[in-house]
């Protein structure tokens, strides 16, 4: 995993430091305290989904399709706001369920930000540091939150750090951290909103994906010429880069859509 994150996960060095430093800790230990408990914040594209299932892909032999893995979209299984106590109930007895089947369960929750508020609070007594819960020991689950909001706080810490001149790879949690907390946990849009799973520090891991710049969309453009069996042009490699918008408008610094488009765009080259 570390070495798949080094090679192939594109400018995110914060990333590649507290995903490794999270399993690390939480695998080596035969009887953690609680479960694992991860919070992916950042912009479209810039690595969230993909740190996921690559993740996945390496705890469980099947990956994102084991049945041990259990994916949740709000869009998908909760997109009725006036259905919300009966998806508390079936989440809460889904969660229950599988962790009684397999304790070394993953539950990974995407888009948060849609996720309506007060939801995402039934899974707490999943994951604190008790050791029984509705006679389930749940101690070595493991739960991923996805999320864009904090994107853009992101993004604008970034920008003005690149404008203090202080290099990309040196910027370091605590300079992110209260712009995350203002427009995650302090969001009533967010499903974090009010939130016992912040109220009580439940999450482990907040993981800043930083956004890309010209280069690092470059060797996303590499990788899926490689991916697809295609020839590494080094013409096609920058026109596809080029096609991409960035921001901000006059210095053009950061892909406004990582590298998410990258696979559709090489089709027009070929």
């Amino acid at each position: 995993l570390e070495f798949d994150l080094a090679t192939n996960l594109v400018g995110q060095p914060l990333v590649r430091q507290q995903v490794m430093k999270g399993v690390r800790e939480f695998l080596e230990d035969p009887n953690p305290v609680k479960p694992l408990v991860m919070s992916f914040h950042g912009s479209t594209g810039t690595g969230k989904t993909y740190v996921s299932s690559m993740l996945i892909r390496y705890l469980f032999q099947r990956g994102l399709q084991s049945p041990y893995v259990h994916h949740f979209s709000p869009i998908v299984h909760f997109p009725h706001a006036e259905q919300i106590e009966q998806y508390k109930e079936s989440l809460k007895r889904w969660i229950q369920g599988n962790l009684t089947n397999c304790g070394r369960s993953a539950f990974l929750f995407d888009e948060m930000d849609k996720m309506h508020p007060g939801l995402i609070d039934v899974i707490i007594p999943f994951l604190g540091p008790s050791w029984v819960v509705y006679g389930t020991n749940y101690r070595k689950a493991i739960f991923i939150f996805i999320s864009n909001a904090g994107g853009e706080q992101i993004n604008n810490v970034t920008l003005a750090l690149w404008r203090d001149r202080k290099d990309r790879e040196e910027i370091s949690l605590q300079d992110l951290e209260p712009a995350i907390s203002k427009a995650v946990f302090e969001n009533p849009e967010s499903g974090f909103w009010k939130s016992g799973i912040i109220n009580e520090h439940l999450i482990d891991f907040v993981v800043p994906f930083l956004p890309l710049k010209h280069h690092h969309v470059k060797q996303c453009v590499v990788s899926e010429l490689v991916q697809q069996g295609l020839e590494v042009r080094p013409s096609v490699v920058q026109e596809v880069a080029d096609s991409i918008p960035y921001f901000p408008e006059e210095e053009k610094l950061f892909s406004s859509t990582g590298c998410k488009t990258v696979a559709s765009r090489i089709s027009f080259f070929f």
